[in-house]
């Protein structure tokens, strides 16, 4: 059977202004275990252009696919485009088979199935063995009844059904990443470095309740430290790659794991930059072996701050405070290494004097780059349930990318948060230090980075105005998030988490009309 996989357009301006695109992860992981099994696998990655969907259908037909799956890491603001695809794809070919997986359709495989009859099966959680098992299942290699097959969903005579969670990856290393399914010369990062999207750990013990990634990755766990390095080595040998972008929720979960990954790298001699996430706190802990991460190639660390407020913090869950997060950010800098700080604006409804508070704040952390994003209710979270009576202003899914603004704020018309939004962040960026810095610095490294950050800052800056003065459109009509989106998905969450039999439970539908209506 041959199947191609289809990582679909993202409509996020950051996936557009860059001119720059990293590998989709998540399919390449799919796809070593299905080569490795036999199978003919291809990629189609409509992120390049990106893609018309037209021209998606006729790629496709072009394999002679026997089965399409796709996935997109921003599950749920792509859903709508998978949406529409699906329906494309079905109509040039009714007998293609389409499976769907990723964050989104595992919360909402029910609704989906339901819904978009174009779909047939959806992988439930972490998908390497699952759409192996599935594979060979629809071909036959295996004669198992789809029942008993753990982490799908499917329609049973016209009725979504789920079967039982499928079990926890415990051995990372068993499973390994599609790499020859792409052209690396293609991708690229950081300034047109050649890049790759790496995964050393799954999941975080944190219970941030804006989050899903804890119910999805049920635990954290990591790659073998040594082979992890091995293989980083290697694309570097072997295909050129310059930079690797960390997709772990939390790499350096494990001091221990994390020392002993940057140990292996260092002894494989190889320039390698890598950027990532991480939390605060774990910079801070890590003080003394700080020169390690450097020494490594580290060059970045993503900080998620989210605010200013220790209450509002302690009331998202976040397990951190603003005088560890200041450390961080201190220490990363003393070691030679940028911090980017993320700001979330919209987990409580703020008023002007807390936009005010949260420049300042921002301004005396004095990171080397800011992000501000918009707080962005995803069902399956604690934080959903939290907002869901607040009104929504945002009915485009596809919006939904955290640099929108989904909720609306009673005290602060959306224009007045747009402006705060924008000022604050090329205030904060265009600081006489930062310029400073960005011009002067002794570490052409690092001034590579802030240039590089800039012009992309610069662009998207002023592609966002215009498009809020030009094509952004509110919905004022008061339609509170639980009406426009549906219930709460948080028990699932947590019922994924825990890897216990979820109870039954009624839920809103959502009709495929809400996730396809614009403004």
């Amino acid at each position: 059977m041959k199947i191609v996989l289809i990582n679909p357009p993202h409509t996020a301006i950051g996936s557009r202004m860059p001119k720059e695109h990293l590998p989709p992860l998540g399919l390449l992981s799919i796809g070593g275990p299905l080569i490795d099994a036999g199978f003919e696998v291809a990629l189609i990655d409509a992120e390049f252009g990106p893609m018309p969907l037209a021209s998606i259908v006729d790629q496709v037909m072009g394999h002679a696919a026997d089965v399409v799956m796709l996935g997109h890491s921003g599950s749920s603001s792509a859903h709508a485009t998978v949406v529409e695809l699906c329906v494309l794809l079905k109509q040039r070919q009714p007998a293609l088979t389409i499976i769907y997986g990723g964050v989104h359709p595992t919360y909402l495989w029910d609704e989906i199935l339901r819904d978009c009859a174009p779909i047939d099966f959806i992988v439930r959680g972490e998908g390497e063995q699952t759409a192996l098992s599935l594979m060979q299942a629809l071909a036959g290699i295996d004669e198992v009844d789809l029942h008993a097959l753990p982490g799908i969903a499917f329609r049973d005579d016209g009725i979504p059904v789920a079967t039982a969670d499928a079990p926890m990856i415990r051995r990372l290393d068993d499973y390994r990443v599609g790499w020859e399914l792409i052209d690396h010369s293609r991708y690229s990062y950081w300034g047109g470095k050649r890049a790759v999207v790496a995964q050393f750990s799954r999941g975080c013990p944190h219970l941030c309740s804006y989050c899903g990634q804890r119910g999805f990755w049920t635990q954290w766990r990591h790659r073998d430290p040594v082979l992890f390095a091995k293989e980083l080595a290697r694309l570097h040998r072997e295909h050129g790659v310059e930079l690797i972008n960390f997709a772990d929720e939390l790499p350096t979960g494990s001091r221990a794991m994390w020392k002993a990954f940057l140990e292996a790298l260092i002894a494989e001699d190889v320039p390698l930059l890598l950027v990532g996430s991480t939390r605060a706190g774990d910079i801070v802990r890590d003080h003394d072996i700080l020169h390690l991460y450097k020494k490594a190639g580290v060059i970045r660390f993503l900080l998620g701050i989210e605010s200013y407020s220790d209450a509002t913090l302690a009331s998202i869950r976040k397990g951190a405070t603003t005088s560890e997060d200041q450390q961080a950010i201190t220490l990363l800098r003393e070691h030679g290494m940028l911090s980017m700080a993320t700001y979330v604006v919209g987990f409580s409804e703020e008023g002007d004097a807390d936009f005010w508070r949260s420049f300042r704040h921002l301004v005396r952390y004095d990171a080397d780059q800011i992000q501000l994003l918009y707080a962005t209710p995803h069902r399956w979270t604690p934080f959903y349930a939290e907002v869901e009576d607040r009104e929504v202003l945002q009915t485009d899914t596809r919006r939904w990318d955290y640099k929108h603004q989904v909720l609306a704020n009673p005290r602060v018309p959306a224009w007045r948060v747009f402006i705060w939004f924008k000022l604050i962040e090329v205030i904060v960026q265009l600081r006489p230090r930062v310029l400073a810095r960005t011009l002067l610095h002794p570490a052409p490294e690092y001034r590579h980075a802030m240039r590089w950050y800039t012009r992309i800052g610069r662009r998207v800056w002023f592609h966002e105005v215009w498009e809020f003065l030009t094509r952004t459109r509110h919905d004022h009509s008061g339609t509170t998030l639980r009406t426009f989106a549906g219930a709460d998905l948080a028990e699932r969450e947590y019922a994924l988490a825990r890897r216990t039999p979820m109870a039954p439970r009624k839920v809103q539908w959502i009709t495929i009309d809400n996730f396809m209506r614009t403004p």
